[in-house]
């Protein structure tokens, strides 16, 4: 099978590597780059020297954001070409459009590598829902975030200070907003959603993100036996569904609580096989390259990934609402709700809110404070 590989940083160059070293059913014939980035025969600045060439059964995408990956995927699509892509931005953003394509033109799109790096974690879902309703599921999926707060729990180490060390070893961005954050979290739970519920999920997810988490604040936590980590949850009734990302407070000797530097965790809830969960390496070239060319074998061996948008389910908050802990100043915390209780000094239990209602909570708080912190707190059952 002929590959049109989109991109070769990290990612793309991974991909054609696994590729040439152990699977010899594959082939990577040609390589989008950027003209200053030309340097093999394969390689070529214009898209439609592969869009076109009809030897090319499968594109990868492998450029990353939104355009012109939306483009490149969608025309990949409609020439009857396979798709497989690492990009979880642009399949948040037009799963719906790109399964249609798929359909219409009688070709399969493979979306693994968006979500948990080298676990297997979409395809898990899909076999699990063979059988099973999924009634909810959760995740560390974003290695930096966890690489941050790992050293910073372990370490005693300031978040600046963190984050700048993440940034010279390449675990962070430039602007590492997409990490800290939470939007790549909120990509890969509309996508994680999908899969699970079968339905398609809101973009505008609620989202709370590290930016302000401390040193301090995590000392006061662990005094009381708990760890933060940065994670998103679902969950799905017959009717509806709520997704969100917030940072999560669970004990300290929790499976969660143990997760290491950059690695992942994914959980979900079915009604017969229970609670299942995944680790393994989440970020980098080698575990998200490992699952583009699985995708690819599947492809080869005429395998299509099940993600199917057949339900419609309303969007209902209520299914996570749940206890919140907020610290923020002394000026501040006179602004939070009557029933605001006292938890740790500078932090506040706010029980029984949705992630709208939380949002509106902080957003008045934020006039008094100008880094105030949230997590998702849920006592245990």
């Amino acid at each position: 099978m002929k590959i049109g590989l989109l991109g070769y940083g990290t990612v793309g160059s991974a991909v054609a590597r696994i590729v040439e070293q152990r699977c010899p059913e594959l082939e990577v014939a040609r390589i989008l780059v950027l003209p200053e980035f030309l340097t093999e025969p394969r390689m070529t600045a214009n898209f439609d020297d592969i869009v076109s060439d009809p030897a090319i059964d499968v594109v990868v995408e492998a450029i990353g954001g939104i355009e012109p990956a939306h483009t490149y995927i969608a025309r990949a699509l409609a020439a009857g070409k396979h798709v497989v892509t690492s990009n979880k931005a642009v399949v948040a953003a037009h799963l719906e459009e790109f399964i249609g394509l798929a359909d219409k033109h009688g070709v399969h799109l493979y979306v693994e590598a968006c979500v948990g790096g080298g676990i297997p974690w979409i395809a898990s879902i899909l076999k699990a829902r063979r059988i099973d309703e999924v009634t909810s599921f959760s995740g560390i999926l974003n290695g930096t975030s966890n690489y941050l707060l790992d050293r910073m729990a372990r370490e005693g180490v300031e978040f600046d200070e963190v984050l700048a060390d993440a940034q010279r070893l390449g675990l962070a961005e430039a602007d590492p907003s997409a990490d800290i954050d939470g939007y790549d979290l909120k990509n890969k739970a509309v996508i994680t959603a999908a899969a699970c519920f079968g339905a398609p999920c809101r973009l505008d997810l609620p989202c709370f993100g590290v930016r302000t988490l401390t040193t301090e604040l995590l000392g006061r936590l662990r005094e009381k036996g708990l760890m933060v980590k940065f994670m998103l949850h679902g969950r799905a009734s017959g009717t509806g569904y709520a997704a969100a990302v917030e940072p999560t407070l669970m004990a300290s000797g929790s499976v969660e609580a143990a997760v290491p530097e950059n690695y992942n965790i994914a959980t979900l809830e079915g009604a017969t096989i229970g609670t299942l969960k995944f680790y393994g390496q989440g970020a980098g070239g080698d575990p998200t390259g490992n699952a583009v060319v699985q995708d690819l074998l599947d492809c080869a061996e005429g395998r299509p990934q099940a993600l199917e948008l057949t339900r419609e389910l309303a969007w209902e908050p209520e299914l996570l609402r749940c206890d919140h802990v907020v610290a923020v100043n002394e000026e501040a915390a006179a602004a939070l709700p009557a029933d605001a209780e006292p938890f740790a000094e500078g932090m506040y239990l706010v029980p029984g809110r949705t992630h709208e209602e939380l949002a509106a909570i902080m957003a008045q708080v934020a006039e008094k404070d100008p880094a105030p912190f949230a997590a998702m707190f849920e006592p245990a059952r």
